[in-house]
């Protein structure tokens, strides 16, 4: 008996091996199964045959199969938080993997997570909760509201109520009262914080002034994101209503005007009871020692609020160069301060009124806006203590005019550059900063990285306490309830194949103590967020409009200061790869420019809107089809197009705001329409009227059109058409060889800057894409010179029939002027008047960095060519000038071809060379020509006027035709002046009229340029 229960326990044991090993086995089989289910997806995906883009080296670390719950737990490396989550990828990554799992693990439910926390407890806690281990975050938790179905939005990423209280207790900052709309779907009532990467900054250690980065292809990281930040990307978020704090200076005017109650050199005065106040600010003596805070040197005035005005100050300063000026205003913070300080701003357009929130922004400077002033004119600030508000204190600082130059003395030295290319550290201390908490980090003995790490403690001393810097959380700061914070750099880096770096993306989970929530104990998961929709918006814009295959870098949870500092959602940006040829090739595109950082505010725009759960709408691109039309009794009609955007479809023109301006001022405060025209009447006899067109909808207004003018001469004469043909902005040409020999070439074609470039810096002169970097001051491939860099550049500034206009009046025509685009559309009809004046500046066609899309600029398209060969042939008379004006109808193109045909049988004329003179320098060579004697023309790149680097040299095409002009330096054709049949005439000129050097002459050749067409 004894022995058959050994042995029953003997076999019962072996049993028990057995299915244990069978158990085993089948495991580990399941495992296997489950292990390569989830490699073979994240393969595909790495690959590009999935949506959901995940990185290569992203791997499975664990699993737990709990065949109770029937779920699958799947724990992979921390690097799928480099990539975009949304619900549809785990949706479709569940459905894959399962398929490939063998029964009953492919009816699982899958939950997947993401990392691992570290420490005793926490894996504790996470094994009481069935986990393996503590994960940093599920899947699920990747997922940004903004992309969540609405019952599966969270809370911990929306703001706190004490946040909310804040802000609804807190009327926006600065509000313009003149505006005559108001917006309830885009960034009312928002205050964003950001910036333009580094900037001009000591070096201690080599005693000098320098740039924080490298000199290549043409810019230099330092600026080259200003082209994006204040060329586009502020103008953009305050036409959607949101407050722009920048801790760089943001106006590139050189001149400055500093009007205060402490100084004597400007005019400052009072009316009404106007009482001391306390420690306000003062110019002081120039230039500032490190930690002089120049609002700690003097004082401020302060008057009482009432329903009626009894009092106000007056600030009116001496300008000495007519141009646009940021206006700032300052002023002190009280326990009584009004939330509606009246400030009028009288400039050269008129009159604009602002409430400000004086409750916030005490004590450093506010920007109201910018606005063209005349030279000795009555321009003036004005603050009146008339309020909704009776019995509040209203408070009178300096106010400031203009950017000026940079004044803060380091060892001895000033920047000698202006004050927008220097670094935040110097422009925070003129700021009013506190310095041991915010700019000054390192005791004066590194500025190079109190620059970086000032700008996050700078949007914490903005929102002050709880919120506050890092080293002074107490700090009352400036009260300003900032609801985001953005730093936008560029990349190192280089590719030697035909891909671009592309973008990164760079937010912080943890605080500087490693905290996940915020002061106010809101996730810091809202970085992420920010960061996601971010790059989302740039890089499918990008990939749909110039390159199918941009790369989307990771987004990297890192403890950047930039994105770790900020106690409010805040993420830092590199776009793309400065060093790399062909990332720049776009870069360097004003078109891509304006794409990527529209892309940015809608971002933005979308993030908040689902931070704060409300609805959004984007504004509307810019109008097309603007055209001007003079009517009987002193009216002009203008209309207009709007402009669909196929990327966004609450991007709808619902209204517009025409913007109008008399002679050379500014342009007034708009007027809103309902329609795309407006009748405007009691044109004043001899004046010249310009008009531009903003779209308008409840998200914002548009950025604005080009801008065209009228004049009525109250004469018997038709008016001459002004007809803008030059819309074209693009980068320099680029030549490539073998991959090489990689460079833009300004001399073939510098390109068109879209109004101005504030980025470039010089001529790139290392061509070898071999030659690696040393040095930021030997940088190898992309090299550039540095000739230009304290200089704004001159582009395309969309108003040159006011240029054109000015010469046709003083040669006693009345003018009006069209768009292109509305000629060949059929809305102007040409042979209404008997002379056109075709402006074509630097057009010609343009080809894209990629060989798919289609070229864009073309000069003489083919339907203003059938517009312009009727006009002509029923005898019109036409001026036409430009730099391209014979290559784009003729280079490259056999006789055959229909632009060659135009050339020689519409306009007469025959392109015979582009770049056929360097100097800008013409000689007549008929008598009858003598107008045109001594013209020249501007060839090097200016602030006034963009430069000519490929003037045409054009010859007639028959004996219809004659040469009376031509360039100095080697008798090449400059202008052709033809008269054909049925009484036509053409003159036409081998480089852009409104280039010609000296209005007087301008006014003298436009003078005759009518005579011979009339």
């Amino acid at each position: 008996m004894g022995g058959e229960k050994s042995i029953l326990k003997k076999l019962l044991v072996g049993l028990f091996i057995f299915l244990s090993i069978q158990v085993q086995a089948q495991n580990l089989s399941e495992r296997k199964a489950i292990r390569k289910a989830v490699e073979d997806y994240i393969e595909k995906a790495s690959q590009g045959e999935y949506d959901w883009e995940l990185r290569s080296y992203l791997k499975l670390d664990t699993m737990k199969v709990n065949k109770g719950k029937k779920q699958l737990d799947l724990y992979l490396s921390h690097h799928l938080e480099y990539s975009p989550v949304r619900e549809e990828n785990l949706a479709h990554f569940e459905r894959i993997v399962s398929s490939d799992l063998p029964s009953p693990l492919n009816a699982y439910q899958i939950r997947l997570f993401m990392g691992k926390k570290k420490g005793r407890k926490v894996t504790r806690d996470a094994r009481r909760k069935g986990l393996v281990y503590a994960p940093k975050l599920s899947a699920e938790e990747l997922i940004p509201n903004f992309y969540r179905e609405k019952n599966k939005k969270t809370e911990e990423r929306m703001p706190s109520k004490q946040f909310l209280k804040w802000q609804k207790d807190s009327p926006q900052n600065v509000r313009n009262l003149s505006k005559s709309y108001e917006l309830d779907k885009g960034l009312q009532n928002r205050h964003l914080a950001l910036w333009n990467s580094h900037g001009w900054y000591y070096e201690n250690e080599l005693d000098r002034w320098e740039w924080q980065r490298a000199r290549v292809f043409q810019t230099v990281e330092d600026l080259f994101p200003t082209e994006f930040v204040l060329g586009y990307i502020v103008p953009m978020l305050e036409n959607a209503g949101a407050n722009v704090y920048l801790p760089r200076e943001r106006d590139w005017q050189t001149e400055m005007v500093i009007v205060d109650n402490d100084s004597k050199e400007e005019r400052y005065s009072e009316e009404g009871k106007v009482t001391n106040g306390a420690t306000g600010f003062a110019r002081g003596s120039i230039p500032y020692k490190s930690g002089t805070n120049p609002f700690e040197l003097g004082t401020y005035r302060k008057m009482t609020t009432s329903k009626e005005e009894n009092a106000r100050v007056t600030w009116t300063p001496q300008i000495k160069e007519p141009g646009e000026y940021a206006v700032y205003i300052s002023y002190a913070t009280e326990s009584k301060s009004t939330t509606d300080a009246r400030y009028t701003v009288n400039h050269s357009g008129g009159s604009t009124e602002f409430s400000v929130n004086q409750k916030m922004g005490g004590g450093t400077w506010i920007y109201l806006g910018t606005f063209h002033f005349n030279t000795g004119a009555d321009a003036s600030v004005v603050l009146s203590n008339k309020s909704e508000e009776k019995g509040d204190v209203v408070t009178a600082d300096a106010v400031r005019f203009g950017g000026g130059m940079g004044d803060i003395e380091r060892n001895g030295q000033i920047s000698n550059r202006p004050r927008f290319l220097e670094a935040a550290r110097y422009y925070l201390q003129f700021a009013g900063a506190p310095a041991e908490s915010v700019y000054n980090l390192n005791a004066d003995t590194l500025d190079y990285q109190d620059d970086y790490r000032s700008r996050g403690h700078w949007v914490n001393y903005l929102m002050g306490a709880p919120y506050g810097p890092y080293e002074d959380p107490d700090n009352e700061g400036l009260h300003i309830p900032v609801d985001l914070s953005f730093a936008f750099h560029t990349d190192a880096g280089t590719s030697r194949n035909d891909t671009v770096i592309g973008t990164l993306m760079i937010y912080s989970q943890l605080d500087l103590d490693k905290k996940t929530l915020f002061p106010d104990k809101t996730d810091r998961i809202a970085n992420r967020d920010l960061a996601d929709i971010l790059q989302s918006q740039i890089v499918d814009d990008i990939r749909i409009k110039y390159d199918s295959a941009w790369s989307r870098r990771p987004m990297w949870d890192k403890r950047y200061s930039e994105a770790t500092y900020p106690n409010t959602p805040s993420a830092l940006l590199e776009l793309l790869s400065h060093q790399n040829f062909l990332d720049m090739k776009f870069g360097n595109d004003p078109q891509f420019q304006f794409d990527v950082s529209r892309a940015i505010y809608k971002g933005m725009l979308k993030f908040l809107s689902s931070r704060y759960n409300v609805p959004y709408e984007v504004q509307p691109l810019p109008i097309q089809q603007f055209s001007l039309d003079l009517q009987p009794g002193n009216k002009v009609m203008l209309k207009w197009q709007p402009t669909d955007d196929p990327l966004e479809p609450s991007a709808v023109a619902e209204r517009y705001v025409v913007y109008k301006r008399e002679e050379g001022n500014g342009f007034d405060n708009g007027t809103v329409v309902n329609g795309n025209s407006m009748l405007f009447t009691d044109l004043k006899k001899g004046v010249i009227y310009s008009f531009k067109v903003a779209a308008l909808n409840d998200g914002g207004e548009s950025m604005p059109s080009e801008i065209l003018a009228v004049c009525n001469m109250e004469d018997d004469k038709e008016p001459v058409l002004v007809i803008n043909g030059f819309d074209r902005i693009a980068p320099p040409m680029t030549v490539e060889k073998d991959s090489t020999l990689l460079f833009f070439d300004n001399r073939l074609d510098a390109g068109v800057s879209n109004r101005f470039s504030l980025g470039f810096i010089g001529e790139q002169y290392n061509y070898d894409a071999t030659s690696d970097w040393e040095d930021d001051d030997a940088p190898g491939h992309g090299a550039s010179y540095a000739d230009y860099e304290t200089e704004v550049i001159a582009g395309n500034t969309f108003d040159y029939p006011y240029e054109h206009g000015k010469a046709i009046r003083k040669a006693g025509h009345s003018f009006v002027s069209t768009s292109r685009k509305a000629v060949e559309a059929g809305d102007v009809k040409l042979m209404y008047y008997d002379v056109v004046d075709l402006i074509l500046g630097e057009q010609k066609e343009t080809y894209p960095q990629r060989a798919y899309h289609k070229p864009k600029f073309k000069a003489f398209t083919e339907a203003l060519q059938t517009e312009l060969t009727t006009y002509l042939k029923g005898g019109g008379k036409l001026f036409v000038s430009g730099a391209y004006v014979g290559t784009d109808l003729f280079e490259g193109k056999g006789e055959e071809d229909s632009d060659v045909q135009f050339g020689l049988n519409t306009l007469e004329i025959l392109g015979r060379t582009n770049h056929a003179t360097r100097r800008g320098q013409t000689i007549v060579m008929k008598k009858e020509f003598d107008a045109f004697r001594n013209v020249s023309f501007t060839t090097e790149l200016n602030s006034e006027i963009y430069a000519v680097e490929a003037p045409d040299g054009i010859e007639p095409a028959n004996e219809n035709g004659v040469q009376f002009l031509r360039y100095a330096t080697n008798n090449l054709g400059a202008g052709v002046y033809v008269e054909g049949e049925n009484n036509k005439k053409v003159l036409a000129l081998g480089f852009p009229f409104e280039t010609i050097i000296g209005e007087k002459k301008r006014e003298e050749v436009m003078k005759a340029i009518l005579e011979l067409l009339q």
